[in-house]
């Protein structure tokens, strides 16, 4: 036995301890059956969760592209008291988040981004229709990139379709059928600009994410496994 000081402290192999320290560690190790260790975080653990931190760091990141390039260097259009029109590039980080990360990931960075986006710069009142198409935007791209077997590293034709279903979907028959039933706005006037809009926002769409995935091969510096 050792004799512990007057001034409580034992001397460990890390120098002096006080002894109510002594105490929890006499206690956690006597819990536990003779030769048996307290367990230690695996290695597969770790890089558990150092890849689900790092994946919501991107995340996090293209949220704040998406809130910037949509409420900020886009150009919005107001009909009745509301955004009708909106010309710009948000969609971009939004649909990026779909391709590399799945489905999933494209919803929530939409969602998010929309959320966030209305408190900061706010243009009518929140309507949550509007945050489902800004997460079906991230989603429904890599959903059919997913049923035609291109989610590994996706062509460019393939990219095309895929945006250009998931901005049929959103743009231009969600968003106009809900501002009708909401608001009042009759579709067929905001028809016509919002094809324009999407003849120029899609291509461009599908270019810059091919060249960062393809190209410059954004998913291998990144690490990704593309689940």
């Amino acid at each position: 036995m050792r004799e512990v000081p007057k001034d409580g402290t034992l001397p460990l192999d890390e120098g002096p301890q006080p002894a109510i320290w002594c105490r929890v560690r006499c206690h956690i190790r006597g819990a536990l059956p003779f030769g048996v260790a307290l367990p230690q975080p695996k290695g597969r653990e770790v890089k558990a969760v150092n890849k689900t931190t790092q994946r919501l760091a991107y995340l996090a990141v293209l949220v704040a592209l998406n809130v910037v390039l949509t409420r900020v260097a886009s150009l919005r259009v107001a009909i009745g008291g509301v955004e009708g029109i909106r010309i710009g590039f948000g969609g971009l980080p939004v649909i990026l988040a779909g391709v590399l990360w799945g489905p999933g990931a494209g919803a929530l960075v939409g969602g998010v981004g929309d959320v966030v986006g209305y408190f900061i710069n706010p243009m009518g009142a929140y309507m949550p229709h509007f945050t489902l198409t800004a997460a079906l935007t991230g989603a429904i791209p890599a959903l059919v990139l997913k049923l035609i077997h291109q989610e590994h590293y996706p062509s460019l034709g393939a990219l095309l379709l895929a945006i250009l279903v998931g901005q049929t979907v959103t743009s231009l028959i969600l968003v106009p059928y809900f501002l009708e039933s909401l608001f009042g706005i009759p579709w067929r006037p905001l028809l016509v600009p919002r094809i324009i809009g999407q003849a120029v926002h899609i291509p461009a769409y599908a270019f810059f994410i091919y060249a960062l995935v393809r190209r410059a091969g954004l998913a291998t510096r990144l690490g990704l496994n593309h689940e």
